[in-house]
């Protein structure tokens, strides 16, 4: 069951979620928009290896905006820091975003019940697009979890993107044993 958007803000006021900021004219019927933040990441690397830390730039989006192109994977950032202690969150592209020819996930669009930050956007785009920082990027879903939980995405110890952050974070994958 997807939360409705009265039951967003039910949660919301019981404390299972938390969305910083709040504003009530980015709650749709059943999601709740986010907006890309003013930081961008690419890696230094062309060629980047599963089992290596790849490093990335950060860099701030301008004022007039910057021009994402495609055959380059970008890391961004929603504005918005998140909570979700009791549903299981799914951040989606906006039909919007979608129609300029933006992806803002590669695969990793379900979060677990337990993640407290912002979210990484894996962005790529299919032609040359401009983006600014503030825009409204995607959308955030919530769905009713059944039975209890026994490990809390925060509360796990090789939970590997726990660390409050404004900026985009790179893949951990080489943390993994493998």
């Amino acid at each position: 069951m997807i939360l409705s958007d009265k039951l967003i803000l039910e949660e919301i006021d019981k404390g299972t979620i938390i969305i910083e900021p709040f504003h009530i004219d980015c709650l749709g019927t059943n999601s709740y928009d986010v907006h890309l933040g003013k930081y961008l990441a690419t890696y230094k690397d062309r060629v980047l290896d599963a089992k290596a830390h790849n490093q990335i730039d950060h860099f701030e989006i301008p004022k007039e905006g910057f021009v994402l192109q495609p055959g380059t994977l970008y890391l961004g950032v929603t504005l918005e820091y998140t909570e979700t202690h009791a549903h299981v969150p799914f951040l989606e592209g906006k039909s919007s975003t979608g129609r300029l020819g933006i992806d803002i996930h590669a695969t990793a669009g379900k979060g677990d019940v337990g993640f407290c930050n912002t979210w990484t956007l894996e962005i790529s785009c299919a032609q040359p697009v401009r983006v600014y920082a503030g825009m409204p990027i995607g959308q955030l879903i919530y769905f009713v979890v059944e039975g209890r939980i026994g490990n809390l995405y925060n509360t796990k110890n090789n939970a590997k993107y726990n660390n409050k952050t404004t900026k985009p974070v790179e893949s951990m994958m080489w943390k993994n044993t493998f």
